[in-house]
């Protein structure tokens, strides 16, 4: 028996996921580590934090399953996105904190950027100029960390998104490479070209000899410091897409997690959005190019955990489900949750969270499934867009992630959108993605005989209550959040 492991490198702590040769969880560990907030706006992580989180995974999933990394066919890595980390190439050591993706600290710059270069990095990357994506935090770190600049000079600089990190870490080369996804995500990359841009290199101030070679998603890299090699890569969402089985042109995800993110596979070429969507390449292999089109949601499972322990209404996340069924509708109050601004298809980085309509009557399952119901109206504006820029309607949404746990929140997604909302059995998809990548890499499997291996835990049926009249005065609602910190 060969077995599969998956690094699923997240914003709050690493996991490490075993598969067998059919797919099956064998086990998981998980660490979790510090989020770092040094100023408003402002998140960063300990680079080191994630590699030893990341390595205490792997060290304990192959003890409890009691198997040896002899046994282990291939390594697939998949991570949180956009997020950098800039290091010193002879020291191995971190220069500064990673710049996480949800960081905002970068927002004026990329105003500026939006009115002197925005068209030019939309057509070039499918992307629009947001401190979300990788290439302004790098150009942050070049003009404000003195110890980068130092190395920049000397020639020792490394930047890389979370999966260059941890495989310069975990192979016996360090070697520094990351993924066509990954790149995809840093605003620095030609996606039809395929290629680093030199525009847009020269537009940040960042070196070519500073980022990763980019590499196929299926490639075997190696050997790791554990013996097996390195066999797949992708940026978290993408590889919640392929472990979706979505690879069918107009399959379409949402991943409900800290933020939620929905994926439409457009085929082999990239179709640039003009209604603030994103072009992303979902995999590369040496067969195809494999673009998405996505929506953003910067907050989804963040505001379950700020209802939690910023505003101590409930006790654990399943409280929502149970409050929520408590009233019959919102009670009149509509919430916006741009707690970090907007993703799409605003990208309005001034955007601040927002609750109206309380009364004295208000209570907090009223508040409660407020939220529910931003998360369930943010979903259905990105994939109407989606259907209106693609031409395609969708016939399901296949939908993975901690916040589908929910089944109030998924049963009023299905009325929403009115389709079938799909919920895999495996909750572990995007660890699922990368180890279907990584088996591809080592033989196991083709992606072909992937398709039957998808298994549905449950499927929301739409009941005929689309909410029409909820969703257009919460539009109303959402207006009011916008530019609020201008």
């Amino acid at each position: 028996m060969s077995y599969i492991l998956a690094i699923d490198q997240g914003t709050s702590s690493s996991k490490a996921v075993l598969f067998d040769e059919e797919l099956y969880q064998v086990a998981v560990a998980q660490e979790e580590f510090a989020q770092i907030y040094p100023k408003p706006g402002w998140v960063e992580h300990d680079p080191r934090d994630i590699i030893l989180s990341t390595m205490g995974a792997i060290e304990k999933v192959v003890s409890d399953a009691r198997i040896s990394f002899r046994e282990i066919a291939a390594i697939g890595i998949t991570n949180q996105r956009e997020t950098v980390v800039a290091w010193d190439a002879v020291t191995d050591q971190p220069l500064y904190n990673a710049i996480v993706w949800q960081d905002r600290r970068t927002a004026d710059r990329c105003r500026e950027i939006e009115e002197s270069h925005g068209e030019l990095i939309r057509r070039k990357t499918g992307l629009k100029p947001d401190p979300y994506f990788s290439a302004t935090k790098m150009e942050w770190l070049l003009e404000n960390v003195p110890v980068v600049r130092e190395a920049a000079r000397k020639g020792r600089l490394r930047f890389g998104t979370i999966d260059s990190w941890l495989i310069w870490n975990l192979t016996r080369e360090n070697l520094h490479v990351c993924d066509f996804s990954n790149a995809s995500r840093t605003m620095l990359f030609n996606i039809e070209k395929l290629e680093w841009d030199r525009d847009l290199l020269n537009l940040f101030g960042v070196e070519k000899e500073f980022l990763p070679e980019v590499v196929e998603s299926c490639k075997l890299l190696g050997p790791s410091i554990y013996g097996p090699k390195i066999g797949g890569i992708a940026g978290d969402q993408q590889a919640s897409l392929f472990g979706q089985t979505a690879f069918q042109t107009g399959d379409a995800k949402c991943t409900y997690g800290t933020g939620s993110f929905v994926l439409m596979n457009i085929g082999s070429e990239p179709k640039i959005s003009d209604h603030g969507l994103l072009t992303t390449i979902g995999w590369k292999s040496t067969e195809e190019t494999v673009y998405a089109v996505e929506g953003s949601i910067f907050a989804t499972g963040a505001l379950i955990g700020w209802l939690k322990d910023g505003l101590g209404i409930i006790n654990s996340p399943s409280d929502t489900e149970s409050l929520a069924r408590e009233v019959n509708d919102n009670g009149g109050v509509f919430f916006s949750g741009a707690l970090t601004g907007l993703g799409a298809p605003y990208w309005n980085s001034s955007a601040r969270g927002m609750m109206i309509g309380l009364t004295r009557g208000t209570s907090k399952a009223h508040i409660v499934r407020a939220v529910l119901e931003y998360i369930a109206f943010r979903t259905r504006e990105i994939l109407e867009l989606m259907e209106e820029e693609t031409g395609i309607r969708l016939n399901k949404l296949l939908v993975d992630g901690g916040v589908t746990r929910n089944n109030f929140l998924m049963e009023m997604q299905a009325n929403i959108l009115n389709i079938p909302v799909d919920r895999s059995l495996i909750k572990e998809t995007t660890a699922l993605g990368a180890a279907m990548l990584a088996g591809i890499c080592a033989d196991l499997w083709d992606q072909e005989s992937l398709k039957n291996k998808r298994i549905s835990e449950v499927v929301f049926e739409p009941s005929g209550d689309r909410m029409e009249e909820e969703f257009k005065r919460w539009k109303e609602a959402l207006k009011r959040s916008m530019n609020w910190a201008n």
